[in-house]
């Protein structure tokens, strides 16, 4: 009886430790956190030609939400396909990587409030596709596994979609001819057209066909590792930090500049 009262105790004691030890605990013990971001969607995610380091308007955010931590930060390259495998996976511990917030991905994630917003664009030929339904019929370039790719072939049924592995890789088919315009976030568009040699030939439409707000992705169920994300969001909207790092990467003297048309607010 008393073997069997002792084993009832521990089974007890280690259950309950168990519910106790969740994701935000294991990153603090470990003292690192790994963090999934692009490597060549710039200016969120890209190789530093100088560094050779990965850095961007994502990188940013992340150094911040390990800094707040108080743990060292892993950075693990992925593209838009293999976000959520990654996560999934458990080979990172957060995705912060031009992750659009739709309903379809919250049903396999779950995300913090959006700590940027953008909308979908075209890149076209200068002076070509002034209008929306000017592509109705169109060879478009679009990144597999992105919103992007999805709204395609809602808004244009009769387009011609093609879909590649990454943003770079429709940009080179559009300049080889295999496609006549390519499609991404306004924002993601706009950092692929600033390192263009030949950005002179090519424009960004006026008009957006979605909103895109981007939300940093932990695995479902992860509730106390959200909330500290969603804090660290917020804190950096308060103390002025966020608006600091979009300065750097979309403001007035960036390559990229875009004007802020939103705040880091909790939902």
């Amino acid at each position: 009886m008393h073997s069997k009262k002792y084993m009832s105790v521990l089974l007890l004691t280690l259950l309950a430790s168990g519910a106790h030890a969740d994701q935000l605990d294991e990153i603090k013990h470990a003292g690192k956190i790994t963090v999934g971001v692009f490597d060549s969607n710039p200016p969120f995610g890209y190789i530093d030609a100088k560094t050779h380091a990965v850095a961007g308007y994502d990188v940013d955010f992340a150094k911040a939400l390990a800094s707040k931590l108080g743990v060292k930060l892993e950075l693990k390259t992925t593209n838009p396909a293999n976000r959520i495998p990654l996560l999934a996976s458990g080979k990172v511990d957060t995705i912060v990587a031009a992750f659009t917030i739709t309903e379809e991905r919250a049903r396999q994630v779950d995300f913090s409030t959006p700590y940027f917003v953008t909308g979908q664009q075209f890149l076209v030929p200068k002076g070509q596709f002034r209008k929306q339904q000017d592509l109705a019929n169109a060879k478009i370039g679009a990144v597999k596994g992105t919103t992007e790719e999805q709204e395609l072939h809602k808004a244009f049924p009769q387009a011609t979609v093609l879909s590649y592995d990454e943003i770079a890789l429709a940009f080179a088919a559009q300049r080889n001819g295999n496609v006549q315009v390519i499609t991404q976030d306004g924002a993601i568009l706009a950092g692929l057209l600033a390192a263009s040699p030949d950005k002179a030939k090519y424009e960004l439409t006026p008009y957006r066909v979605s909103v895109e707000p981007y939300g940093i992705a932990v695995k479902k169920g992860e509730k106390r590792l959200l909330d500290a994300i969603n804090q660290t969001l917020v804190g950096l909207e308060k103390n002025g930090q966020a608006l600091h790092i979009y300065n750097t990467w979309f403001g007035k003297g960036s390559s990229t500049p875009l004007p802020r048309d939103f705040k880091i607010a909790l939902h």
